[in-house]
């Protein structure tokens, strides 16, 4: 398979991964492109393989990373997904070696994971074999793993205000997401209002538009995040299944 590494010129003529099949995520695919033009000139990479569907990664210097993490001199991998066909042929370690290639300058590379294998994360197991360790952590699920180049570098750590494991809104249901995903648009500001109002529960979204915002969130996470009365349900897209198990 060959690779390659889009940028704000290269990005016209590449599709960035299988939402482009999906009618209802078109607006977000168009965002995320959108987004991506405005990233790469603080060092965003967006490294993928030349086919049609998810091989690719994706990572910034923590200094411009949107998450809420604290410290310097580290790349943060913001996408990393080889899914279906792809998956179990080596493109995985091939994508991240390219990441530790592009962070060889810097003192080591972080990702935010969990547990275990949740949609929209890097596999931990994947991290774990390939030498990063857990190096802080966060409610209910969050895992930063990390691994450095430079042994006598400080690991970098989640924001103190983004360990609650809660949002400040206890009300109905309170959802942040980010256009760094195509999927994200249609599912958080479309379908989840539509889902809101069929059960006649209050919501609030909040989209996260800037590194400011980002960083204010109160989990490290800025994909998609869905609370609950406070409680953070989930981190997935289609969300129906998990809120039905709260509200009746």
């Amino acid at each position: 398979m060959e690779f390659l590494t889009l940028d704000e010129r290269s990005i016209h003529d590449h599709h960035i991964c299988c939402a482009i099949s999906d009618k209802k995520s078109s607006e977000g695919y168009d965002a995320k492109k959108d987004w991506l033009r405005t990233q790469f000139a603080n060092g965003y990479r967006f490294h993928k393989g030349d086919v049609r569907g998810k091989v690719l990664i994706e990572y910034v210097p923590i200094e411009h990373s949107w998450l809420p993490l604290i410290g310097s001199n580290f790349m943060v991998i913001n996408c990393f997904w080889v899914s279906g066909q792809f998956k179990g042929k080596g493109y995985g370690k091939k994508l991240l070696e390219q990441c530790l290639k592009d962070a060889a300058h810097l003192d080591g590379v972080i990702a935010i994971s969990s547990d275990k294998k949740r949609p929209f994360m890097t596999d931990p197991k994947f991290l774990a074999y390939h030498g990063f360790e857990i190096i802080d952590e966060a409610p209910p699920f969050f895992k930063l793993w990390g691994f450095k180049t430079n042994p006598e570098a400080d690991f970098p750590k989640i924001l103190d205000t983004a360990r609650s494991g809660q949002c400040p809104d206890n009300k109905g249901i309170t959802a942040y997401y980010s256009n760094t995903c195509p999927f994200t648009e249609f599912y958080t500001n479309t379908a989840l209002r539509e889902y809101a109002s069929s059960r006649k529960v209050p919501i609030t979204i909040h989209k996260i538009s800037s590194q400011e915002e980002g960083r204010a969130m109160p989990v490290p996470w800025i994909i998609n995040s869905v609370f609950y009365q406070g409680k953070l349900v989930t981190l997935e897209i289609k969300v129906e299944r998990h809120l039905d198990k709260y509200i009746s």
